[in-house]
This record gives C-alpha cells, structure tokens and sequence, in this order.
C-alpha cells in the first residue's frame, strides 16, 4: 500500500510492482512480496475512493534507492534510483515507514474502536510506552487475508485469486484461505440439487 501510486492504475487494473523496504535503517523501493509483480482488478468504488483522496491529498513525488533481494549488501552508489508518485505520505512529504505507522497509528486505531487492549497507563514521571502487545492476527497484513476472504465468498475462483496475490501455486492459496469457504459445499450441493430437479 505504502509503495502504490495512482500511475499504476492501468485499465481496471492495478500493477503491483513494487513495495517499501527497510534495509539497515534504510527505506528503499523494492519488488512485490515473493518478487511477482502482478495485477489485481480495481473496484470502480475503490477507484472513486482513490481520486477523492487525490482531490483532498495531492500525490508526491519521491525517489529512493532500489533494493534487490538479491543483491542486498549491493553498496548504495551502485544501485538504482527510482522516482514514484506516491499516493500516500508522511506530513513531512516523504515515504511511510511500515513499522512507524504500525506503531503510530494503526495499533492505536485498533485499540480506539476495541479490537485489542490500549498501551498500558503510565506512572507519574514515566516515559509513554509505544510497546504494543503481540498481535500476528491483528497486524496489518490482515486486510490481505480480508480480500481473499471476500472474494471466495463471492465464489471467485482459487486460480484467480492466487493470481491476484502473487501466488505461483494455488493450491497453497488453498491451504491458506480453505477455512474461508463455509459456503463452498453448500453451493455445490445446491447445484446438484438443481441438476437432478431438472432430470426429474
């Protein structure tokens, strides 16, 4: 999300072709998760979202070094730069460090509406603590799993949506998303409840 600018829209689609990387205290442009690019349709609800927020918060303009997996101990004058308008950024004009906005400000949206506990009270004279609980099945990469989620409820197809999220194999998009598919035997028996309906 942090690496995605409104160029890469291209005809319904979204090319996912690159992401923000910390590398030694460093942010850097760097290839998708797994090195895929790939595309993902784009909802035209979405797409709308998209261009509000353009109206409201213009795109910038930022250029970082490129980091390849790789090649990671590639000394920084040797590598690429890549210039990419962003469509989201810091108040400071500069890319969004991952963990900084997890710490800043998605845990602390997730603890203001319930989903996990606040930071801990602090003591008279005690530094504000920014350690959040451990939370995998909160984190961020959530909403991916909430994608995938709702797209097999609709009944798209394991294959397209492997496709969609960089995977090479669907059967590990299988594996992974199965337990999202409560629906899946119902409308296979409703189908073959039809079918032999209509024999009959």
């Amino acid at each position: 999300m942090f690496g995605f600018s409104p160029d890469d829209i291209h005809d319904g689609f979204v090319h996912v072709e690159r992401q923000i990387l910390m590398h030694k205290s460093q942010l850097y442009f760097g290839p998708p998760k797994g090195g895929k690019e790939r595309d993902a349709p784009l909802p035209q609800a979405l797409a709308k979202r998209i261009l509000t927020h353009q109206e409201h918060f213009e795109p910038i303009e930022v250029t970082l070094l490129w980091l390849d997996p790789e090649e990671p101990d590639l000394a920084r004058e040797d590598r690429r730069k890549v210039t990419v308008r962003l469509l989201v950024h810091t108040g400071r004009r500069g890319p969004i460090n991952r963990t900084t906005w997890n710490t800043k400000a998605w845990k602390p949206a997730l603890a203001e509406v319930g989903v996990i506990p606040p930071l801990p009270e602090r003591q008279p004279g005690e530094k504000p603590s920014r350690v959040w609980e451990p939370s995998r099945e909160h984190g961020f990469h959530v909403l991916r799993h909430a994608y995938a989620s709702v797209m097999l409820e609709a009944g798209e197809s394991i294959v397209s949506l492997a496709k969609w999220l960089g995977h090479s194999d669907p059967a590990f998009t299988l594996r992974t998303y199965t337990h999202f598919m409560p629906q899946a035997g119902a409308r296979g028996l409703s189908a073959i409840e039809a079918w032999l309906t209509d024999l009959g």
